[in-house]
């Protein structure tokens, strides 16, 4: 099964203005979502139900510094990326 990646306005500007920051991680975070849309349990995504606010969230890892968090919809086969950065800053 193949997953829908559903990118808002407000993500995507997030994610802009990360890609901007971070131009040398643009062809990771390509890989990555590729990866998303085809198995979002990839071992190499490192997925993971976040707790305390976050907790409705999960987490998956471009790399061991940066992280998306997502709105993972089993149900709908939707994946929602509601925020993108170094590791610290996203949680």
């Amino acid at each position: 099964m193949n997953y829908k990646i559903v990118i808002t306005e407000h993500y995507f500007k997030k994610l802009k203005k990360f890609i901007k920051k971070h131009p040398e991680v643009l062809d990771r975070y390509i890989k990555m979502i590729e990866i998303l849309e085809i198995d979002p349990f990839h071992p190499s995504l490192r997925i993971h139900k976040l707790k305390g606010k976050l907790k409705e969230y999960h987490s998956i890892s471009i790399n061991m510094q940066y992280r998306v968090v997502i709105d993972f919809i089993i149900d709908d086969g939707m994946i929602i990326p509601i925020n993108i950065g170094i590791h610290d800053d996203v949680y």
